[in-house]
């Protein structure tokens, strides 16, 4: 499964934001943006897989928080079940800045949206129907 495909069952079914924002930012005349994974009421936040292409993870999310007055937050999805180098790199700047820090199996997110359904299911009501 994607990292885009896990951060949207992350944002929406654990942290009940929106999934890929487009946060704006002016620089001189020019108007830019970036995306952030996940926002919610008070957070920013950037989801990665543990690979090295998430190590800006907390460059995005703090940048992101700057723009928006938000709370930056990074969540690691985890596919290996152990830190590797560039988990430990993240984590440690992370926690230096005071980033809230998160580490999410893969195979429990994909294992909570598969059975999603189940926890929305009515419940019955008792005897007689009461």
């Amino acid at each position: 499964m994607t990292e885009t495909a896990l951060a949207l069952i992350y944002c929406s079914m654990f942290a009940m934001g929106d999934v890929e924002v487009r946060v704006p930012y002016n620089v001189g005349y020019d108007l830019h943006y970036v995306r952030v994974d996940c926002r919610t009421e008070s957070h920013v936040i950037e989801l990665g897989l543990d690979k090295r292409s998430s190590i800006d993870s907390v460059h995005q999310a703090v940048f992101a928080a700057t723009q928006t007055g938000l709370t930056p937050k990074v969540v690691m999805i985890d596919t290996d079940g152990r830190e590797d180098a560039y988990e430990f790199q993240v984590r440690t700047v992370a926690q230096q800045l005071g980033v809230a820090y998160e580490v999410v199996d893969a195979n429990y997110l994909i294992r909570w949206q598969m059975t999603q359904y189940l926890r929305n299911y009515p419940r019955p009501s008792g005897p007689g129907g009461s």
